[in-house]
Parts: C-alpha cells; sequence; structure tokens
C-alpha cells in the first residue's frame, strides 16, 4: 500500500488520451465502471422510442445525431448498443469509396457488424437474430428441414409468399448460414462479394450480388424478415469525410448519404433505424446543399448539449477512483488532487464536453507527477507502514541536498509523436484482429485505402479512376514518379474470374491509350487456369516489363487500414493526440514523421523504397512510447504495463532493457537503493 501522491507518481495517467479515444462505436468496448449515466440520457430515452415505433409498426425511422467535436457522439451510440443489443442488431455504416456503389457498401458493413458476437453471446449477431426466426424456433421444423434443403426453401417461400427478392437465392443463403460447414462462404455471398462460379455452384446460387439494385433489395429482404426477429440499426457514423469530398457533377458528398435514406423511406425498405452521425459544424455547413425532400424525410434530430459541472466531476472521480482504492487511507475528496474550483474557473459557463473534461484532467495530473503543481503539495512517500514508527524517506522528485524542482517535460514534438505511435499501436492492433483476410474491404475499398496513405506520403500528382470502364475505374489510380513518369495501379480482389477478365480488357486500353507509362496489378485472389480467358490476357499484359504483379501481404492490410481509420477518426474529431486535436494535415505529419507506413510491404514494393528506418525492438519502442507520454512512472507499473502488450515477454527482461536504458541515460531510475516498489523512472530531456 502507499500514498494517493506516490499511487498518483507511478501509475499511468488515468486520463491518458489513449484511453479515451473511440473511434468505431462497433468495435471500442466501453468500461462500465467509467459510464456517467446522466450523461445524454435523455438522448438515449428519445431513440429507445423510436425504437419502440419500428417496433410496433414496422416502418423504418431516420434520426440525425449531431454534436461538437468532443461532445460524445460515438460513445453515445455505443451505450445506445449496449443497452438495446436485446431488441435490435447493429451495424456501424462508415465512409464510402465511391457513389457509385453505396447499397453494396451499406449492404456489405452491415452483414459485417451482424458477423460480430455481441458481448455476453457465444454466437454472431447474424446467427442469433435467424434463431430468432419464429419458424426457426420450431425444432422439428429445423431438424428436418436441414435435412432436405428443398424442404427448408419451400416452406419459407410458403412463410413469406411475397416480397422476397430472388426468393430462391436468398433463402438457399439463409439455409447456407445455419450449415456450419457453408456460413462462412454464405456471409462472403450476402455481403456483396462478386463470387467465382465454383463457390456459386457450392452454395447453389445462380449470380453474386454485383448491382446497386440488387444490393438495395437484399437490404429489403433482411427488413422483410425482420418482422419476424428484431429491427436492424444502421448507424451512419464517422460520415463526415464525406462532406469533404465531391462527386464527379460537384454534389456535396453528403447527398448522396441522404438520397439513400430517402429510398429506404420511399421503397417502404421496412424495420431500420437509422442514426446519421454528424460533427455539428458539417452539419451546418453543409445542410442547405441537401435536397429538401431529402431533409423532410428525417424523423427526429438529436443535438448532444454540453454537460454540467457535476457531471464532469463525476467523469473525474470515476477516472480516479481505481488510483483511490490502492491509498493506505482515502483521499480527502473523492478527485483529489482535483477540486471543483478548478473546473469552475476553466468552465466559467458552468458547462463543457466530456472530452474538454478528460483533456483537463490529463493536464494537471500531469502537472502533479511532475511536481509542477504547488498545491496540494507532493509528500514525501512512507515506507514499512506495517512498524509503528513511520519512516520518511526523500522525496522520488526531489535530490538530496537540493530544493524540491519538478521534472522537466520532453519537447512537445517528442511526446506528441510518442503518443501517435500508441495510438496507432493500439488501432493497427485492433486491426490484426479484426481483418483476417484482404477481401474484408472491397475491391474499390481496397484502392482507397491505398490512395490515402499515398497522400499521407506526399506522393505527387495522384489522379483517380485510372481505367476508363465505369464500372471498374474506382479499381484503380495514378500518380507521378520523380522523373515524371505516370504509374498506374489497379487492384482487384473479386473472386469472379469474369469480373477479372474484365478488367484485365481494361488494362490493356489503358495501356494501349498510353494512360500511364507502367502498370501495377495488385491481386491475392487466384487468376484462373490457364484456359481462362482472363488468365490468357494476363500473361499477354505482364509479360512485359512495364507492368508487374504484386500480390499483397495481410500485414500490409493492417498498415493501410490502421492510417483509414484515423483519418475516418480525424475527420469526425475523433481523434487525441496527446492534447492536440489534429486535422488532416496534422495527421499526415505524424505518419511521415513517426514513419509508422515505412515498414509496409506493399507501399515499399510500389514506391520502390527500402525502409531506411531500421525496425526497432518492439518491446524497447513501445516502453520508450509510454515513459515519454507519462514523463515519470513506477519501475513496477512500467514492467506491467508493457508486460500487458507482450505476455510472452518475461519482467526480467523487460528490467534489462529500462536498465541499458538508464546506462546510456534516455532514462532515469530514481531511488535505485530502496525495494524496487518505490522505484520511479523518468524520461531524461
Amino acid at each position: 500500500m502507499a500514498s494517493i501522491e506516490q499511487i498518483i507518481q507511478r501509475e499511468i495517467n488515468p486520463f491518458d488520451t489513449v484511453t479515451f479515444h473511440t473511434g468505431n462505436f462497433w468495435q471500442e468496448k466501453q468500461a462500465d465502471d467509467l459510464t456517467v449515466e446522466s450523461i445524454h440520457q435523455k438522448e438515449i430515452e428519445q431513440i429507445q422510442k423510436l425504437l419502440d415505433l419500428v417496433i410496433k409498426n414496422q416502418q423504418t425511422r431516420t434520426v440525425l445525431l449531431c454534436g461538437e467535436r468532443g461532445s460524445g457522439k460515438s460513445y453515445l451510440l455505443a451505450r445506445i448498443k449496449k443497452i438495446l443489443n436485446d431488441r435490435a442488431c447493429f451495424a456501424y455504416i462508415g465512409p464510402w469509396a465511391d457513389n457509385d456503389r453505396i447499397w453494396r457498401h451499406i449492404l456489405r458493413y452491415t452483414v459485417d457488424s451482424l458477423m460480430h458476437v455481441p458481448e455476453g453471446q457465444t454466437e454472431s449477431q447474424l446467427l442469433l437474430w435467424l434463431k430468432s426466426l419464429t419458424v426457426l424456433r420450431d425444432r422439428h421444423f429445423v431438424e428436418q428441414s436441414l435435412k432436405q434443403k428443398g424442404l427448408f426453401i419451400f416452406n419459407l417461400r410458403n412463410i413469406y409468399p411475397t416480397g422476397i427478392y430472388q426468393a430462391k437465392d436468398f433463402f438457399t443463403t439463409l439455409y447456407n448460414l445455419i450449415n456450419p460447414e457453408l456460413h462462412s462462404l454464405a456471409c462472403d455471398w450476402l455481403r456483396g462479394e462478386d463470387l467465382d462460379e465454383e463457390d456459386l455452384k457450392i452454395l447453389g446460387i445462380r449470380q453474386s450480388i454485383n448491382t446497386e439494385d440488387a444490393a438495395q433489395n437484399m437490404l429489403a429482404n433482411l427488413g422483410r424478415i425482420a418482422v419476424n426477429t428484431k429491427p436492424i440499426f444502421l448507424c451512419f457514423d464517422q460520415v463526415d469525410k464525406l462532406a469533404v469530398s465531391n462527386n464527379d457533377n460537384g454534389v456535396s458528398g453528403l447527398q448522396p448519404l441522404f438520397t439513400v435514406n430517402t429510398t429506404l423511406h420511399n421503397e417502404k425498405i421496412e424495420n431500420f433505424l437509422i442514426i446519421i452521425s454528424l460533427v455539428t459544424e458539417t452539419w451546418q455547413e453543409h445542410k442547405k446543399t441537401i435536397v429538401q425532400a431529402d431533409l423532410d424525410r428525417l424523423d427526429g434530430k438529436i443535438l448532444l448539449k454540453d454537460i454540467n459541472l457535476s457531471q464532469a466531476e463525476t467523469i473525474w472521480q470515476k477516472r480516479l477512483f481505481s488510483l483511490h482504492s490502492q491509498a493506505d487511507f482515502p483521499p480527502k475528496s473523492q478527485i483529489y488532487p482535483l477540486e471543483r474550483k478548478i473546473l469552475e474557473r476553466e468552465f466559467p459557463g458552468g458547462k463543457t464536453n466530456p472530452r474538454d473534461t478528460l483533456k483537463l484532467g490529463r493536464k494537471i495530473i500531469q502537472e502533479y507527477k511532475l511536481g509542477k503543481q504547488e498545491k496540494p503539495e507532493i509528500k514525501p512517500p512512507i515506507v514499512n507502514r506495517a512498524e509503528t514508527k513511520q519512516v520518511k524517506i526523500k522525496s522520488p522528485l526531489i535530490q538530496e541536498k537540493e530544493k524540491p524542482k519538478p521534472i522537466a517535460p520532453i519537447t512537445t514534438s517528442s511526446e506528441t509523436i510518442a503518443a501517435f505511435k500508441l495510438v496507432w499501436k493500439k488501432k493497427f492492433n485492433n486491426n490484426v484482429n479484426k481483418i483476417a483476410n484482404i477481401k474484408y474491404f472491397s475491391s474499390p475499398g481496397l484502392i482507397k485505402i491505398l490512395q490515402e496513405s499515398f497522400y499521407a506520403l506526399q506522393i505527387e500528382g495522384i489522379e483517380n479512376n485510372l481505367l476508363p470502364s465505369k464500372s471498374y475505374k474506382s479499381y484503380s489510380f495514378s500518380y507521378l514518379k520523380s522523373d515524371g513518369k505516370k504509374i498506374g495501379i489497379v487492384w482487384i480482389e473479386d473472386g469472379n474470374l469474369g469480373s477479372f477478365y474484365h478488367v484485365m480488357q481494361n488494362c490493356r486500353k489503358a495501356i494501349e491509350r498510353n494512360l500511364c507509362q507502367s502498370l501495377y496489378l495488385i491481386r491475392a485472389e487466384k487468376l484462373g487456369s490457364s484456359k481462362k480467358k482472363g488468365y490468357q490476357l494476363y500473361q499477354e499484359i505482364f509479360a512485359a516489363d512495364r507492368c508487374i504483379h504484386l500480390i499483397p501481404e495481410l500485414e500490409s492490410i493492417h498498415y493501410l487500414a490502421t492510417y483509414h481509420s484515423l483519418l475516418n477518426a480525424v475527420c469526425s474529431g475523433e481523434l487525441i493526440i496527446g492534447d492536440l486535436l489534429p486535422n488532416i494535415t496534422q495527421l499526415q505529419t505524424f505518419v511521415r514523421e513517426s514513419q509508422v507506413l515505412n515498414h509496409c510491404t506493399l507501399l515499399q514494393q510500389l514506391l520502390d523504397f527500402t525502409s531506411s528506418v531500421v525496425k526497432q525492438d518492439p518491446v524497447k519502442e513501445f516502453l520508450l512510447n509510454i515513459i515519454t507520454t507519462q514523463q515519470v512512472m513506477g519501475l513496477n507499473t512500467l514492467v506491467t504495463t508493457v508486460s500487458s502488450q507482450f505476455d510472452r515477454i518475461p519482467s526480467s527482461t523487460i528490467e534489462a532493457i529500462i536498465s541499458d536504458l538508464a546506462k546510456v541515460n534516455i532514462v532515469k531510475i530514481i531511488d535505485e537503493g530502496i525495494d524496487k516498489s518505490g522505484h520511479l523512472v523518468c524520461i531524461v530531456k
């Protein structure tokens, strides 16, 4: 046990920005002990009432959710998902790469979300949703039907005689979904993968969902059978990025989103509750560009308001509780060493938002850790509490026979880059766990996230849509090399070899028309046999020296997806790096300065460079980033924190790394003479 002063110095700042970065509401899990129930409670109740109406009469409804940056929009969506997941299925719909493929994008993201396993469950939303169908609750029906696919389809067609698009294929898919051997392939079909003939034959389905109309109608099918299951939340989150881009006709990037919403209403697509989440500034700037008839299709608007100081104080209390619970004696207040008067001074209007509350807490605790606060004062720690006589030792931050001096913070740029690397690592690890194959993204989605990384690396002359065909232009882009040569890039992972053939035709046209001087094809999927026209054309084109075929590794997708997710967060005002809310330009600067993309093999191959960055020992790099952002930590806490990220690395190895860093004066270990539970590690400026 220790005093609260010692604990604050040795532990990670409980307001560290890495811990309250949200992002995609579906992937980020909330800690129950940090939730302040009163915040946005009225807004939650309003959405619950809309859900009740959808359940009551199956009519799709739409609500616009707006809030300033830091108001907690994504956090609110995560709370709603947690509260209402037993009454509805949730789908995260992020921004799309191509307005010509919106419906396919929505279908893909909807099915991907339904494939997630909800907290506390052992099966995916999709299976739970299907098994709640009245007909599938009948054990006798299921047992008999699963033995005979034809009987299963026949019975479902009797239950849904009308209103189902491509009923035979759709009901066949439902049959395949509850068959463990075919479940994964059936999910691929339902999410709109352009499957090859062999896979379609295995599924017993005629063709893929490869048009906008087909995707729209499949969503309608899901809504139709939701009458007997649970409605679906379609949550359009982080779509502010759409507002900064225009389509080829110069129309606002938000207009297609609201057109889709109107179609959902006009076509009587049932059993959806749609939430469109936007930053208030984005909405105010672009709402005048949206057709009035589409605005009229909104059933409600929710504007997140600021929180009061009592709620802000509760946020502080919940964040500090874990530190307080470790102390010998309860601190004098539940928010010690913070004070209510600090909130009153910083927010004289009596209102703030959750993010600013957290940022202020971080700033004060960081200053407190470094001994920069005059009050409350950091007291000398007490050791050997079991003895009657308390033995005082020198303060860890005070050198013998010297006046108290605060530990000097490192430069802002170094700390910011270290904080960025920690955020990057967290998001990268999430993507490693989430993205199990390259086809997680559609082909246009893959080319888009690659193009975004090119922009971050300041590659010159980037142009969209190299391929001439409208159907496949979004599979490509081009850029200029330093010598002025135009390089084309085409990325197609569609399994359908007919689509591959058409893309190869487009590649030949691009070369014949001299649209580029060199051409890269990126594809990990099979190319087909020598008898296939696509393969023959591929062989003809890529026999030339100036045409190169690259096979991407999954790790490269994780790099590209990590930057993509951080870019989405920046556009929605959700990314915090240290104390900074970066814009796109600053994010791109962080990427270049930290060189996090330099180890992406695909980028190295495309841009013809070998990373000049020697890949550091990941344990050492993570350790340095943690201590750089915290600036002072307990030795044991530092070892435990690093161990939690690298569970196969023994504590002795981590301690040895810290010792080596101390020997070269990168870190300093204070109070080496006492039991190591009292040791502090600080960064050397």
